[in-house]
């Protein structure tokens, strides 16, 4: 009876963890995602133990062991100094005597809005300069659906202003197809 249940756990709990982590939704998501991978490798181990198949066994054994470094890592080490950081851009708002701060972490995956307000990119990373620690400019990605068809590109750093809700530019949607490439 079991082992049944744990016979369906072990495959619903990986198949949703690895759907959770894979998509990168942010700290606590792929955290929890590490936890249910957990719930998933502790049913495979049952399933193993009850069918004799000490190779699911020890493979699952270890998965259980990497899940929890996992989980130590993204709830616990990523979610503190995230914390630490929305910390950091609260206090800078409260304080009109610093500039109000922005995560560099938290640009990937933000869209970039143009003139009239429509997205016209995603920012991907940010590009510092190792002299000054200054961002350069961003990678953004233009077009495409998922990573299928986009086209990465070069947005300068001074074309880009930063609100609460995002980043904006004064770029058409023509102007941002037609940056450098990220690749040049």
């Amino acid at each position: 009876m079991v082992e049944d249940i744990a016979g369906w756990i072990a495959p619903i709990a990986t198949m949703v963890a690895a759907m959770m982590t894979a998509a990168n939704l942010g700290t606590r998501t792929t955290g929890w995602g590490f936890v249910v991978f957990t719930v998933g490798s502790i049913a495979w181990i049952v399933v193993a133990t009850a069918s004799g198949q000490s190779n699911l066994l020890l493979s699952n054994a270890f998965l259980t062991a990497v899940n929890l470094v996992g989980i130590w890592r993204w709830l616990g080490h990523r979610a503190r100094v995230e914390d630490s950081a929305s910390a950091a851009i609260a206090r800078s708002r409260a304080d009109g005597a610093v500039p109000v701060l922005l995560a560099a972490t938290t640009l990937q995956g933000r869209a970039v809005k143009g003139q009239d307000g429509a997205v016209v990119a995603t920012a991907v990373e940010a590009m510092a300069d190792c002299r000054d620690g200054r961002i350069d400019y961003l990678i953004v990605s233009v077009g495409g659906l998922a990573g299928v068809g986009e086209t990465l590109h070069r947005l300068p750093w001074r074309r880009v202003t930063v609100h609460d809700d995002g980043l904006a530019t004064d770029l058409t949607p023509d102007d941002a197809r037609a940056l450098a490439g990220a690749e040049a």
